[in-house]
């Protein structure tokens, strides 16, 4: 199942407090990226990190869950409408992150 613009859009609008915040569609679902770097995606309208050890801490109750079959356990961000947290996660997310290899 595609994801729909219209999450997409509630999402990026949540984001909207956090500079280099972009996204790329990739087979109905988006990958979001912040300056540069994969933060996470939306998977089936479900918004979903990278678990990286802050993001563990920071929502430590939250469930992991599989973006696609074959793909690796991410978390699902469900405070979605706190944006202050959001921004902290992101944050914090963004030095634990590699850069995008980008295209050969």
């Amino acid at each position: 199942m595609a994801s729909s613009r219209e999450y997409l859009d509630f999402v990026l609008e949540q984001l909207s407090g956090i500079d280099g915040i972009s996204y790329k569609a990739m087979m109905g679902e988006y990958i979001i990226y912040c300056k540069g770097k994969i933060v996470g995606g939306i998977y089936d309208d479900r918004f979903l990190v990278k678990p990286t050890k802050s993001a563990l801490i920071l929502m430590e109750s939250a469930p992991l869950e599989v973006p696609y079959d074959g793909a690796k356990e991410m978390i699902l961000v469900e405070d979605i409408e706190n944006r202050e947290f959001l921004n902290r996660l992101f944050c914090k997310m963004y030095d634990e992150l590699p850069f995008s290899k980008g295209k050969k």
